[in-house]
């Protein structure tokens, strides 16, 4: 189905954006107005950049319903700074808890729960219970429109950041086991970091992957082989060679069983491929498939 967006309403388009554009990290924004009057909001409208210069952007967009602007938005634009608290597992009840609309003289760090600590930067204060702090000055606001739903880009230098001891090890880099990020989805649903969302690809940084149209068409047209264990694959420079040492228990029973019937032979070929590719072990399923290639 097609959904134009010229014949939906802004509150259709966020719905379907929002719900679409997912998950997305959260902005705790803490803000301060020229009178010293502090607001601490939370915004999934954000995301990294660049890193020369250091710039993150999150969007304090106009309220749909009545088109009126938020406090943080007002604040940015009378004091150019701003601190954006990472939020984490262990305190996202009390970030939501302060996405309610309080008269503007209400201090969200008091009804939420939260503590704040002075910024070695920046005049907002910061959330002393996340464990990741960026200091920033905003470089520009740029509105994105001036109706109900209409962003307005905060564009955000960092000026420095500051990183729990906990989640650094000896070379001081991040672990992202040790860090039970939060991030947004559509309507009132969330998700988290955690043991059984993470999982790695690697990158081709170095050496150009060969491609799928490089696999060997019974590979490329297999019916038990995947997108992503195609992509796999072919994230290599080119087809490995046999490896004679290679031992697998379970492909040596696939070729006995099957020796006489060599097409049920290909698809148990391809799908123990596929297994050992769900687990990440890609030499082990070009062994299996080589011999695919040989016995077929």
């Amino acid at each position: 189905m097609i959904f134009d967006f010229s014949t939906l309403s802004p509150g259709e388009r966020q719905y379907y954006l929002q719900n679409a554009v997912a998950p997305r990290p959260i902005c705790f924004a803490s803000t301060i107005d020229k009178t010293g009057v502090v607001n601490l909001s939370p915004f999934s409208f954000f995301n990294v950049f660049s890193a020369n210069p250091p710039i993150v952007i999150f969007s304090p967009a106009r309220r749909v319903r009545d088109n009126s602007t938020k406090h943080t938005l007002e604040n940015v634009l009378e004091v150019p700074e701003v601190a954006i608290n990472i939020v984490t597992l262990d305190m996202v009840q009390q970030q939501s808890l302060a996405s309610c609309e309080f008269p503007k003289q209400v201090n969200e760090f008091e009804k939420a729960g939260f503590t704040p600590v002075k910024a070695s930067r920046i005049k907002p204060p910061l959330v002393k219970e996340s464990k990741i702090q960026l200091e920033c000055k905003v470089n520009e606001v740029k509105p994105l429109g001036t109706g109900g739903g209409a962003g307005n880009l905060v564009i955000c230098e960092v000026l420095c950041m500051h990183i729990d001891d906990s989640l650094l090890d000896k070379d001081q880099k991040m672990d992202p086991h040790k860090l039970p990020l939060v991030a947004r989805l559509g309507g009132d649903w969330y998700t988290v970091v955690n043991e059984q969302s993470l999982f790695q690809v690697p990158k081709p940084n170095t050496e150009l992957g060969m491609g799928i149209d490089a696999l060997p068409p019974s590979i490329r047209h297999s019916k038990f082989l995947s997108g992503n264990d195609l992509g796999q694959l072919a994230n290599i420079t080119s087809i490995p060679m046999v490896d004679p040492t290679y031992q697998d228990d379970h492909l040596k029973q696939i070729i006995q069983y099957f020796s006489l019937n060599p097409e049920e032979m290909e698809k148990e070929l391809h799908r123990h491929a596929s297994n050992l590719l769900g687990k990440g072990d890609t030499q082990a399923a070009w062994q299996v498939l080589l011999l695919s290639l040989i016995h077929i």
